[in-house]
């Protein structure tokens, strides 16, 4: 039997459809991987929870744990170093809704804006523990097994074509990059992909599903499982190889 991974997409701070999506998993062994995409935080209401969460699960399940950084992680280690409004102040990021879950503070109404004191926080991301920020920082950029590679966002093209993340010289990239031609023309060993949520990725191309812009995009080698849990949709895992898709969405 080959060995199974589970990828697992963008969760931001959605606890419940967390816990829902790893209850349909089946019984996992110390020969299976989960890999997290990233974008664990910020939208959702339960950011510190979803952390927490994660991080334990190297003591309570036999497989092998992996979490990616997400663009979201990169920009509050920024945030963090040297600050920026252009990410915490905007409120469709969701950064208010992370602090106030790392506070322990009712998460904010419709249209309800930071508190000063809050607005000085979100600049400097001071409310992270130290162990979080040290945590997201030893987040891996990307990872490799036999069935696929895993990042947050895509991989760049070259003069020479596709390259591969050990390639890049700039990492920043395979979290944040949004490349229509990607989705479209990327050929090479299958990429599983978070960020850009599916709604917005080709659907025309993908072999699943495809009357249902919701659900995952499957091109010919990549595969795309941002479902927009944490606003408004849900989360989504691939098993590969099989291909078997669990999603946390009652259907």
């Amino acid at each position: 039997m080959p060995r199974r991974t589970f990828a697992i997409g963008d969760i931001h701070g959605d606890l419940d459809a967390l816990e829902k999506l790893m209850s349909c998993l089946p019984s996992l062994t110390s020969e299976d991987t989960l890999v997290f995409l990233g974008d664990f935080i910020d939208r959702g209401p339960k950011s510190a929870e979803v952390v927490r969460y994660v991080r334990e699960l190297i003591g309570k399940t036999p497989a092998k744990v992996v979490c990616l950084r997400g663009n979201h992680e990169d920009a509050w280690l920024r945030v963090c170093t040297g600050g920026w409004d252009a990410f915490v102040l905007p409120p469709g990021n969701g950064c208010l809704q992370a602090l106030r879950s790392f506070a322990g503070e009712p998460q904010p109404k419709e249209d309800e804006g930071p508190r000063a004191d809050e607005v000085k926080s979100l600049r400097n991301g001071l409310f992270f523990p130290e162990d979080v920020v040290a945590w997201m920082m030893s987040l891996p950029y990307w990872y490799e097994d036999e069935h696929a590679i895993y990042v947050h966002a895509g991989l760049p093209k070259g003069p020479n074509g596709w390259i591969h993340p050990k390639d890049v010289k700039d990492p920043t990239v395979l979290m944040w990059c949004r490349d229509d031609d990607f989705f479209r023309n990327y050929s090479g060993k299958l990429v599983v992909f978070g960020h850009t949520v599916t709604e917005c990725l080709p659907q025309e191309l993908s072999s699943y599903t495809p009357n249902d812009p919701t659900d995952i995009f499957a091109g010919p080698c990549v595969v795309g499982l941002d479902t927009g849990a944490g606003k408004d949709g849900f989360l989504t895992a691939l098993e590969l190889p099989s291909g078997h898709v669990y999603e946390s969405r009652a259907v």
